[in-house]
């Protein structure tokens, strides 16, 4: 007998990677329940109690109606913010930290659910200093980092390297001329620091020579591992430039793939790494909300098949 019990997709009207895994399930028979937070309250509406079995109660959307008791796990991918534009702008701060914390709360707080990933699992991973002190600990190489706001730390950095890159700690979409960009890593000297340095916090890397990268997408207990070869610092800058061979990983670091994830409590990461000139690999961040179906297009690794399995919880 088919079980009944719905997954839940919270993620974004436009989200390609959803749509696919969403396709997936359906072909699979397995109920799901679409839905943006950016969707409430206009065609979102939720009624949650608190009981001695855990939260019971239901969500409702246009089409559908999730039992807050019976989902079976939650797939968490970049859904839109609470917004109220009807609404002046105090009394929307006011309704926007409400739908957080009460909506937000009871998605975050679902009986027997499995999450792939826990909204608040999630934000603790974003946190690019969290996640390099764990992926010291995990048994990972880390190039050498600083996080200042010190120009004189900065520069003394820099001339302690052979080679230092900038990366913003997080990376917030600019406008430019009506385009949306962002801050791009890039290569720095102790020549670029100026005071500016101390109006916020900077993340500064030795730069590791590398023959290659890699891109390690764990999805539960299965691991795909893809090798980019490329010309570029930033493989994300220039897709067209890049070639995917699937490899496995050295010894060992599978191991402190999901020492990684355990630390967090997260069942999904997309790794980078940086492959040395000497073959070793060097830990450079994991997101817990990554893409990667773009690489099952390249090399054919059963990904969604993987992410399927892992929501319909047969993995």
């Amino acid at each position: 007998m088919n079980d009944p019990r719905p997954v839940l997709v919270v993620t974004s009207l436009h989200d390609p990677t959803a749509d696919v895994v969403i396709r997936e399930l359906h072909d699979r028979g397995i109920p799901v329940v679409r839905l943006d937070s950016g969707d409430f309250p206009a065609s979102l509406s939720v009624e949650a109690e608190i009981t001695s079995q855990g939260v019971r109660g239901r969500l409702t959307t246009p089409s559908r109606i999730a039992d807050l008791a019976s989902v079976r796990a939650l797939y968490y991918r970049r859904p839109t913010g609470f917004a109220f534009p009807h609404l002046s702008e105090q009394d929307a701060r006011f309704a926007i930290t409400q739908a957080r914390y009460g909506l937000g709360g009871v998605l975050a707080s679902l009986p027997g659910c499995l999450y792939v990933n826990h909204p608040h699992r999630i934000g603790d991973a974003e946190f690019k200093p969290s996640g390099l002190a764990v992926a010291v600990k995990a048994g990972f190489l880390v190039p050498p980092t600083l996080i200042t706001s010190s120009p004189d730390a900065a520069r003394a950095f820099i001339k302690g390297h052979d080679s230092v890159i900038y990366k913003p700690l997080h990376n917030p979409v600019y406008r430019i001329d009506g385009v949306s960009s962002v801050v791009r890593i890039a290569e720095v000297t102790a020549e670029d620091i100026d005071e500016s340095v101390s109006g916020t916090v900077h993340l500064f890397q030795k730069r590791v020579p590398k023959t290659a990268d890699a891109r390690v997408t764990v999805i539960g207990s299965q691991v795909f591992c893809v090798r980019i070869d490329s010309d570029v610092l930033d493989w994300r800058t220039d897709y067209d430039r890049l070639t995917y061979t699937p490899v496995e990983p050295p010894p060992g670091i599978e191991q402190a793939l999901h020492r990684y994830l355990d630390c967090f409590g997260l069942v999904f990461g997309a790794f980078d790494f940086c492959v040395g000139e000497d073959g070793q690999w060097w830990f450079l961040e994991c997101n817990p909300s990554g893409q990667w179906y773009w690489l099952e297009s390249e090399t054919g690794l059963p990904m969604c098949a993987a992410l399927a399995d892992l929501l319909e919880r047969t993995s």
